[in-house]
């Protein structure tokens, strides 16, 4: 399981947390944007707020961190994102 999780930063704190989990789904779902399979979404607030992001396939983990410029358009607004590899797994609880 390990290398299939994403850490997004850069995410709107001023949207309602599953409204950016919905735009991020959309976001790297799309293979335009290196996307694939998406496992799990998860927003955790912040201050700043940060996304976790598990794909199905460590694959497209890797494709997404190879693209350098993730940006997130929402209500007109575009949010430059940063997209690390996330070390920590989630346990099977934190689900």
């Amino acid at each position: 399981m390990a290398g299939r999780t994403v850490r997004v930063r850069g995410l709107p704190a001023e949207l309602p947390p599953d409204r950016v989990a919905d735009k991020l789904t959309i976001h790297f779902l799309r293979s335009r944007n290196g996307g694939g399979d998406i496992a799990e979404v998860r927003v955790l607030p912040g201050p700043p707020p940060c996304g976790l992001i598990t794909f199905e396939a460590p694959e497209v983990a890797q494709r997404i961190l190879k693209l350098k410029d993730h940006v997130l358009a929402i209500g007109g607004m575009q949010y430059p994102l940063e997209v690390t590899l996330h070390t920590e797994e989630l346990s099977p609880d934190e689900v």
